[in-house]
Parts: structure tokens; sequence; C-alpha cells
């Protein structure tokens, strides 16, 4: 009789995560739920909201009747996410810490983790996410250790698995995976993947798993929480006090702590003014914040993005772009954000980007099609004049 397959499922003590170890406790895998710990300091009304979330998951393992383990990635998580998260926003851009954290502490720590130090087959989260794989085929992927560096035996015969949506379009959270590995991604079970959230809740209701239910969604940065942003990224990076510009006049309407704290696009929490203001451009020298007013403004939209080094997931860019130099794709910059089509772009184009850095890709609306707005706001059409 062949031996139950084993499955580390890395538990949040979120109910999503509780669901994806009950679900995979049911297909009969032995599970073992994994809780990590990766920020070590207070909230803002001095609770460590960790230690909580640690007893939430050790209940779940109860509940259901599997072995419980706690590691600790804090200095892993300093190191590799929230030091990348601090140093990006100096230089003036917008990073995602959980994009960063999927990839090197859930996606590489805790799988390193799950497979050399407990025998895992496979590993499982509660991601709103499916894959290309079914369970047995995930079970019979082997590690392969790839080449450091850019270059890739490119004769490697290899079919790489891909990443595909969840089934609850609104949950999807592939925008989060979207730099997994590709050996972590062809070993990992999304259980969650071809489930609602509603449908999810309902099996915690009927499964014990109360605690779990009825605590709140999620927010904010990953395993830090939901805080005041602009107090708690203060705590780290030195006020550098600037001005609000207005792009229109070059009027002075108030001022900001610092230039690094606004996304181009974001509204501009500017005091005493009834219309909203929105960020269209950041000068770091003199630290002013240029604004615009309205979300149809002329200045909020762009029809050239540009990247840096890409990271695809089947680890080769796409066969039509690298016979092309050019491909349509879909695109988002910001999770539930429309998945809208714009042309790829990749090498060296004469007179507009002489120097991209390695890797890097550039994104541009075709002739006749919609514009596309900076930053936060999500706005996929042409400003009317």
């Amino acid at each position: 009789m062949q031996a139950a397959r084993h499955v580390v499922c890395a538990l949040s003590g979120g109910v999503d995560s509780a669901v994806a170890a009950l679900l995979l406790r049911r297909r009969g895998y032995q599970v073992t739920g994994v809780f990590m710990k990766n920020w070590d300091l207070l909230d803002e009304s001095g609770v460590c909201t960790a230690d909580k979330d640690c007893e939430d998951a050790y209940r779940v393992c109860q509940i259901l009747d599997i072995p419980f383990r706690q590691v600790s990635y804090v200095k892993e998580y300093w190191n590799d996410v929230f030091s990348d998260f601090l140093n990006e926003y100096e230089k003036g851009r917008t990073p995602n810490p959980d994009i960063v954290c999927n990839k090197h502490i859930k996606f590489s720590c805790f799988f390193n983790y799950a497979v050399n130090n407990l025998g895992a087959d496979a590993v499982a989260t509660g991601h709103y996410a499916r894959t290309s794989l079914e369970d047995e085929e995930v079970f019979q992927q082997k590690h392969i250790k790839r080449p450091e560096g850019l270059f890739r035996n490119r004769f490697e015969i290899r079919n790489a698995v891909k990443l595909l949506q969840a089934a609850d379009s609104f949950k999807d959270q592939t925008f989060f995976l979207s730099q997994v590995s590709q050996d972590a991604l062809r070993r990992t079970l999304f259980p969650l993947g071809g489930l609602t959230k509603d449908f999810v809740k309902k099996i915690a209701a009927e499964n014990r798993l109360h605690h779990v239910l009825k605590k709140k969604e999620s927010m904010g940065i990953c395993f830090v929480g939901k805080r005041n942003f602009e107090n708690f990224i203060l705590q780290y990076l030195q006020p550098r006090p600037g001005k609000f510009i207005s792009i229109e006049d070059s009027e002075v309407l108030g001022t900001h702590k610092g230039w690094f704290l606004y996304t181009l696009g974001q509204r501009a929490k500017i005091g005493g003014l009834r219309e909203p203001w929105y960020v269209v451009e950041k000068d770091g020298t003199k630290g002013d914040v240029l604004v615009a007013p309205r979300t149809d403004h002329p200045a909020l939209y762009r029809d050239l993005l540009r990247t840096g080094r890409v990271h695809w997931i089947a680890e080769e860019p796409p066969a039509a772009l690298v016979r092309d130099k050019m491909m349509e794709c879909h695109f988002r910059f910001r999770h539930q954000m429309a998945l809208v089509c714009r042309v790829l772009q990749r090498g060296r184009v004469p007179g507009q980007w002489e120097n991209p850095a390695p890797g890097a890709v550039r994104l541009h609306t075709a002739e006749g099609q919609e514009q596309s707005r900076s930053g936060h706001g999500g706005l996929w059409r042409r400003p009317q004049r």
C-alpha cells in the first residue's frame, strides 16, 4: 500500500489557509501545518498580532488533527523584503512587498524548509490561484537545480508549469504570485483555486473553524498589517518636507513630509482644498510633488511604460517576443485592476530607449487604443479634453 502523500500547508491563522488544510486532509493526504513568523514588532495598539495568529493556526491544526510547526523568518523578511521595500521608496518608486514576500519567504524559505526539513512531497497555501498541473502531476515533480545567472541550457526540454487565474475573479491572487519560481510553482498545490470566497466561508462554518471565520480579512503590508502608512514609514525613513505644486500654474497648494510617500496617480491629501488633486510627478531633488485636479486631467495619462528586468514564470520569454521583438499581451499593474491589452516591445528603441536594462521591456498603446493612467487609479481610457 502506497504511503499517503505528505503536503506541508502554510497556515496564517486566517480562514483561507485553514480551509486549504482541511481540503487537503479530505483528499487523504498527510498534512502538516506551518505558521511563519516574519515580523516581531507590536502594532500601533501595542498588540503583537503574530502571536494571536499563531494561536489561531495552532487551533486549526488541533481541530483537523494534524501536526503543527512554527518557523521564524524575521531576519530573512527584513533583509529580503522590508529593506528592499524601504530602498524602493527612497528612490521614489512604489514597491509591492506582497509580491517580494511570496518570492523570497513563502516560496523560497518556507518551500525549502518544507521539502528539505519536513520531507514534503508538495507544499500548499491558501492563495486563490491555480496551476496547469493536476495534484498527481505535482507529486511527480522532482527538484531540478537551475544554473545561476542569465544563461541556461536552451536545449533543455521541459514543460513549464503555468500560473492560472482562480475561479473567483474578485479574489484571484495571481498578481501577488507573479514572481514565484518555476521550481516552487511546479510543486505547489492551491486547494482554493476552484472555489469562491463565499463557499470557503461556508466550508469553514460547517467544520468547526468559527474562530478563523470571524476574523477580519487581512489587509496592509504583508505580515506587517494595516497601519497609518505615513506614520509607519517615517519610523524608518527620514522626513523630507516639501511642497505640493499645481502643474497648471505652479501655485503652492500645501506641504508634505516626504515626496517618497506618494505614488504617481494617487490622491494627494492636501488640507483646505475642496476638490481632489492627484500626483503627476515627483521631484526628488527639490522635494516637490506636482499635482493636477480631477481624475481626467491629461497630465495623469501615459501611453508608454518602461520596465526593469522581467521575471518570466516559464523562465524564458515568449517565442513571439524573441522572434519579433514585439507582441500583444494583457497587463495590469494593480491587484483587481482589469486586464488590458498592450503591445510589449523588447530591446533597443532608437531615439526613445537607447540603454534599456538587461531583460527590460516597454509597454505601449497601439494606434487607436486607449491611454493609461499612471499610478494607483487603474483607469485605462483616453481622458476627455
